[in-house]
C-alpha cells in the first residue's frame, strides 16, 4: 500500500512518508548528481514504486554507470512525470485551434468586405438606373457588375479553399485534445481510470446520489502480497497481474459503474445507484474472478500460481463526503488484511442497517 496525497483519503501515514523521504535522500546522494526538486520526486516515487516502469529504467541506467547525471535525470522524468509533457501539448494544440480561427476569420473578413463592396456597387448601379444617369453608359454598368461579381467569386473561392484545409487541421486537434484529455484520466496500464479521474468521479457521485437520494456504494480492492510478488518475478509480471485484476473488475461491471486503478497495487470500483448488498455481491465477484486465475510465465509456460486480493465495501452514509466515504471502504480493506486477507468486509453497522437478515 501506498500513501495518498492529502486532497481525498484522509491524514497521510506522517511516519511512512518520513520514511520514505529519508530513503530517497540516501538514493539521490548514493546515486545521483542533482539535488533538484526534479531528482527528489524521481526517488521519492523510485521508492514507493509507484511506477514500476519508471524502477525499471531507473535500475538500467545504474546497470550501465554507477550515478545519474542531470541529462539522464532529465530523460527520466520528462519520460515518467508527464504532468509538465500534457500540459505543454495541451497549450500547443490550443495555439494551433486559436491560430486556424485567426486564419478563417480573416478569410470571412475578406469575403464579407468583397460581399459589401459588390452591394455598394449594386446599389450605385441602381441609382444610376433610377436617376436615368446619361453621363453613364449601360455598358459601363455591366462591366462594374461584372468585375464586383468576380471579386466575391474569387473571395468566396478562398474562403471555401480555407475552409476545407481547416476542417482537417481542426479534425487533427480535436483528436490531439481527445488523446491529451485520456491521458490525464486513464492508467496507461490497464486502460481504467487512473487516481485523479477516480477523485474527480468521487466526488461528483456523492454529491449527485445526495441529491437524487439514491444509494451510492464504493469498493476498495488491494492486491496481497504484491511487493513480495513484484520482488520474485520481476515488475514486467508485476504489470500482468494489475492487468488481470483490471480484467477481472470489468467483468463485473454494472452500468454506470467507474473503475480506477488509484495507487501502486490499489483499485477502487465507485458504484452509483448500488446498495451496500449489491456491491459487496460485486466485490465477491471481484475476488473469486482474480484468484480463479493461474498466472503463467509467458516464455516457459511456468506456473506461477494464484494471485488474491482484500476488499472493503462501504455505502454512502447521509453524512458522508467523498473522503468519509473513501476511508470506510479503505479501513474496511485493511480489517480485510488483518482478517486473513482473500476476503470481503464491510463495516458490522452498515451491514445491520443496510441489509435485511437472511431468510
Amino acid at each position: 500500500m501506498l500513501p495518498r496525497g492529502p486532497e481525498i483519503g484522509g491524514i497521510e501515514n506522517r511516519d511512512r512518508t518520513f520514511a520514505i523521504s529519508e530513503r530517497a535522500l540516501e538514493l539521490m546522494n548514493l546515486y545521483c548528481d542533482s539535488a533538484s526538486p526534479q531528482s527528489y520526486e524521481l526517488w521519492f516515487t523510485y521508492v514507493t514504486a509507484l511506477k514500476p516502469h519508471l524502477n525499471e529504467a531507473v535500475k538500467a541506467k545504474l546497470q550501465v554507470g554507477t550515478r545519474i547525471g542531470e541529462s539522464e535525470l532529465h530523460e527520466l522524468h520528462t519520460a515518467h512525470f508527464a504532468t509538465d509533457r500534457l500540459a505543454a501539448q495541451a497549450d500547443a494544440t490550443g495555439l494551433g485551434i486559436i491560430a486556424e480561427i485567426d486564419q478563417i476569420t480573416n478569410v470571412i473578413n475578406v469575403a464579407a468586405g468583397s460581399a459589401a463592396r459588390y452591394d455598394a456597387s449594386l446599389q450605385e448601379i441602381a441609382s444610376g438606373l433610377k436617376g436615368g444617369d446619361e453621363s453613364a453608359s449601360l455598358r459601363d454598368m455591366i462591366d462594374a457588375l461584372v468585375g464586383a461579381t468576380r471579386e466575391v467569386a474569387v473571395a468566396n473561392r478562398a474562403l471555401e479553399t480555407c475552409l476545407r484545409d481547416s476542417r482537417s487541421e481542426v479534425a487533427h486537434l480535436r483528436e490531439t485534445l481527445e488523446h491529451v484529455r485520456t491521458e490525464t484520466l486513464v492508467d496507461a496500464l490497464t486502460g481504467i481510470s487512473n487516481r485523479r479521474h477516480f477523485e474527480e468521479t468521487l466526488v461528483s457521485a456523492v454529491v449527485s446520489a445526495a441529491k437524487a437520494d439514491e444509494p451510492l456504494s464504493l469498493v476498495v480492492i488491494d492486491i496481497d502480497h504484491f511487493k513480495r510478488f513484484n520482488d520474485l518475478y520481476g515488475h514486467l509480471t508485476g504489470d500482468q497481474v494489475l492487468k488481470l485484476v483490471a480484467l477481472s473488475m470489468r467483468e463485473t461491471l454494472r452500468p454506470r459503474a467507474v473503475l480506477a486503478r488509484f495507487g501502486g497495487e490499489e483499485f477502487a470500483m465507485i458504484l452509483p445507484g448500488a446498495s451496500l448488498a449489491e456491491a459487496l455481491a460485486d466485490a465477491e465477484g471481484v475476488r473469486r474472478s482474480v484468484e480463479a486465475r493461474e498466472l503463467l510465465k509467458r516464455s516457459t509456460n511456468e506456473s506461477l500460481g494464484r494471485i488474491t486480493v482484500s476488499l472493503g465495501v462501504a455505502s454512502l452514509l447521509p453524512s458522508d463526503s467523498a473522503n468519509s466515504l473513501l476511508d470506510r471502504a479503505d479501513a474496511c480493506m485493511y480489517a480485510a488484511k488483518r482478517a486473513g486477507r482473500n476476503r470481503v468486509e464491510a463495516r458490522a453497522d452498515e451491514l445491520a442497517f443496510r441489509v435485511p437478515d437472511a431468510a
